[in-house]
């Protein structure tokens, strides 16, 4: 679950969750998603028909694509690793799950490659 302050701005929810897979790990049935440069270094895709977030690419991780968990047709399966930008996390939305929580990102915490399946 990512509480970063860009990413709560850019799904106007208190948080998302993300699948960090390869980019040749996704295929869009239908249609091809809009793109918004949201800084100099990241590109968020959305459904240009409806809105709705479906990506996250940062540059200089061409081998990592985070897709919104939402947008999947059954997100239920999807099983969180851990909360990312805890520091950021909105004081009044609790979580009690157990699950690691990040003061940053991935990177800055030693998952130099999250598309690798862990052992």
């Amino acid at each position: 679950h990512c509480h970063c302050g860009t990413c709560r701005k850019a799904t106007g929810a208190p948080f998302i969750t993300w699948i960090t897979l390869a980019p040749e790990g996704l295929r869009y049935i239908q249609g091809t998603p809009a793109i918004y440069r949201s800084s100099d270094t990241v590109r968020r895709t959305f459904c240009a028909n409806c809105g709705t977030t479906l990506g996250y690419a940062a540059d200089g991780y061409d081998d990592e694509l985070d897709i919104s968990a939402a947008a999947l047709d059954e997100p239920g399966q999807v099983v969180p690793d851990d909360h990312i930008w805890s520091d950021d996390m909105l004081p009044w939305f609790k979580f009690d799950d157990g699950l690691p929580r990040l003061p940053g990102s991935h990177w800055e915490h030693g998952y130099p490659d999250r598309t690798k399946a862990k052992e």
